[in-house]
């Protein structure tokens, strides 16, 4: 038994060498693909004047959450700005994005698809167990097999690493939704496709979006370690960081990663639950609608006609009394 070995990774590299020869067109295409979404994101947010951004980001938080988030977003923006972190934070939050907006039009159609088919959940789940104890690092390998060095492996493997959690809450919420619910879509004749977009998703919407939350912090952690395999950001200062033992440069690193998390992770929290929205101008517009709305309606209601009930009961029975024929005397008989 001592010489009895299984080789599991001269397969894998065998299928690798495989998908690398035989495959390269298409691998060419989504390196291509991904260098222009990237790098297009991060030439824009880079292009724009840096007080721009800054507004822009605080009027989103604003918009969805409260000004509170807005003034934290500021001073967050703001230190990156001041600790030299701002280009880097730029290229990160591209990244991100880029990562994000893939693994969750992924994820989601894939978890609607489990929720609704048991054979597709069974072969699910298993291999997104695989992909979510798998060892982020060892993602790395075959992406810098396929793509070489830059932020194109880092792209992949973000998107490979964070894909998980997207598509086991969107099962959940769908799933979650009140059978009785949906029983009743059937009852009034929806189909299918009406009852998923009508009933079943909004309903699982706080669920799905705690998923793409999930999926957002998973690709701002994995984006840090994709700075090993050369992608630009804040992950290649803090590879850099442990290769010189640099402490300053490492925690300024590691500080815009935290401003950038906890600004993404209120925004995508806001927009899953929108309860609690009532700092937000979104929250403040919708209850001016419901106020209007509601004082024309008691505009309508006190302005309509007052009618008096005795007096249309005495006019009708008088009308009855003119329309009916009067009954003759009768004789005494004498």
């Amino acid at each position: 038994m001592d010489g009895f070995r299984i080789p599991v990774g001269s397969w894998v590299d065998a299928g690798v060498d495989w998908v690398r020869d035989n495959l390269s067109g298409v691998l060419d295409l989504v390196a291509v693909v991904v260098r222009f979404l990237v790098g297009g994101l991060s030439d824009v947010l880079l292009a724009a004047p840096i007080i721009v951004v800054i507004v822009v980001a605080a009027a989103l938080g604003w918009l969805l959450r409260s000004w509170k988030l807005a003034l934290g977003t500021v001073i967050g923006f703001a230190l990156i700005l001041a600790m030299g972190q701002w280009v880097t934070a730029m290229q990160t939050l591209a990244l991100v994005l880029v990562a994000t907006v893939v693994a969750v039009a992924i994820s989601v159609p894939l978890g609607i698809w489990s929720a609704r088919n048991p054979a597709v959940r069974a072969v699910l789940k298993p291999i997104l167990d695989f992909m979510q104890t798998m060892p982020a690092f060892v993602y790395l390998i075959p992406a810098i097999t396929f793509f070489s060095i830059g932020v194109v492996p880092g792209v992949v493997s973000t998107v490979i690493f964070a894909l998980p959690p997207g598509v086991r809450l969107t099962e959940l919420g769908i799933r979650g939704v009140d059978s009785e619910t949906v029983e009743a879509g059937h009852a009034f004749g929806a189909t299918p496709g009406q009852i998923l977009r009508g009933i079943q998703l909004p309903l699982a919407m706080p669920t799905i979006m705690a998923g793409v939350n999930q999926v957002i912090m998973l690709a701002l952690s994995m984006a840090v370690v994709a700075g090993i395999v050369g992608a630009d950001g804040l992950g290649k200062e803090v590879v850099q960081s442990i290769s010189t033992v640099n402490l300053p440069k490492g925690v300024e690193a590691g500080l815009s990663v935290v401003v950038l998390a906890v600004y993404l992770d209120r925004l995508t929290a806001a927009l899953g639950d929108r309860s609690d929205d009532k700092g937000s101008l979104l929250g403040v517009i919708a209850r001016r609608r419901a106020a209007r709305a509601a004082e024309v309606a008691s505009a309508g209601s006190t302005s309509a006609p007052h009618v008096d009930t005795a007096s249309a009961d005495a006019a009708s029975q008088a009308e009855r009394a003119k329309a009916s024929p009067r009954r003759a005397p009768v004789s005494s008989g004498r």
